[in-house]
């Protein structure tokens, strides 16, 4: 099983550097920092969403002991 060494990292960064320029990877980084922040947002608010309703509450019929004994 190979595995990635600092040199493999080093090289495969210089190839992509090349390949799509230094701006295009800061606009790359600039946008999945906006949706990682818009998506932690949108998961915020859907939790206070929720903690704002009322709570549900479950009809249950409890056993006691005098009625598992019967």
């Amino acid at each position: 099983m190979a595995g990635l060494s600092i040199w493999h990292v080093l090289i495969f960064a210089i190839v992509v550097i090349l390949l799509f320029g230094t701006s295009k990877l800061k606009n790359l980084g600039k946008d999945v920092g906006g949706a990682v922040k818009d998506f932690k947002k949108s998961v915020r608010d859907d939790e206070t969403e929720t903690a704002l309703k009322e709570p549900r509450t479950i009809d249950a019929q409890v056993k006691t002991e005098s009625s598992v004994k019967s």
